[in-house]
Parts: structure tokens; sequence; C-alpha cells
């Protein structure tokens, strides 16, 4: 098993920052609102409108940036 398949082992509450380096492999949301993220490095931000809520969206981001309106955000590693 690679590191990109075998299951998450940790967890943490995400604080949206331009700053903060969040590096994981998923990202779970509870809360409506918008998700902006950055690439790795400080490649381009994308934001996703309106992600699905309650579920683990495997999308493995940088930062979760400020810009971000969604709520109760955590990220998988």
């Amino acid at each position: 098993m690679t590191a990109y398949t075998a299951p998450t082992t940790r967890w943490k509450a995400v604080t949206p920052s331009d700053t903060t380096v969040v590096d994981c492999r998923g990202i779970f949301v509870g809360g409506t609102g918008n998700l902006s993220l950055q690439e790795y490095d400080g490649g381009p931000t994308v934001v996703f409108t309106a992600p699905a809520l309650g579920v683990i969206h495997w999308i493995s981001c940088y930062r979760v940036m400020a810009a971000t309106t969604a709520t109760l955000i955590v990220a998988l590693y």
C-alpha cells in the first residue's frame, strides 16, 4: 500500500488561513460555504463552490485559504 492508498491515520480541525500549511490528503466539510484551496508550493488557488457536506473530499491541498466560507473543516492525513 502506498501513502495515497492507505487509510488516513490522523485528522485535525482546520482554521482557514493564507499562511498556515495544512498539507493534507483529504478534507471533510461539515458546514455550508465555499472551499478555497491552494495547490502545493504556492500554486494557484481553486475555489470549490458549495462542496457536498458530511463527506470526505479526497483532495490533496497545501493550504485552506482565508477566503474559505465553509465551516466545520477537518483535514485528513
